[in-house]
């Protein structure tokens, strides 16, 4: 089984709309990876919370079964928790995930 998580923390949205988001996209769509992971942290977050383009790039990766996460103590920095839960986002502290993942073989890429 390949599992891959995305670590997007740039503020860049550049990057995401042409680079993370397609890439996540058609990793599970086109069978690519069995197991995608989006997770959003830092910056990112921020830009999920306020940017409606941004969230509809991410209902769309939802809508193909990417599992898309933000990290709980960034979105509490910067007070978009509450936001990220209303866009359907899981919002959880990350570093233990993140561990075990790398632990269990998963792929990462980071943006």
């Amino acid at each position: 089984m390949h599992k891959v998580f995305m670590i997007l923390s740039s503020a860049d949205e550049i990057v995401h709309r042409e680079l993370s988001f397609p890439y996540a996209y058609n990793s599970k769509k086109q069978g690519w990876m069995d197991q995608v992971r989006v997770i959003l942290w830092g910056p990112t977050e921020k830009i999920a919370a306020e940017n409606r383009d941004f969230q509809e790039q991410i209902r769309l990766l939802m809508d193909a079964k990417v599992e898309v996460i933000a990290c709980k103590a960034c979105s509490d920095n910067f007070g978009v928790s509450e936001e990220l839960e209303k866009i359907g986002i899981n919002v959880q502290y990350v570093g233990t995930l993140v561990t075990e993942m790398l632990k269990d073989g998963w792929y990462q890429l980071t943006f």
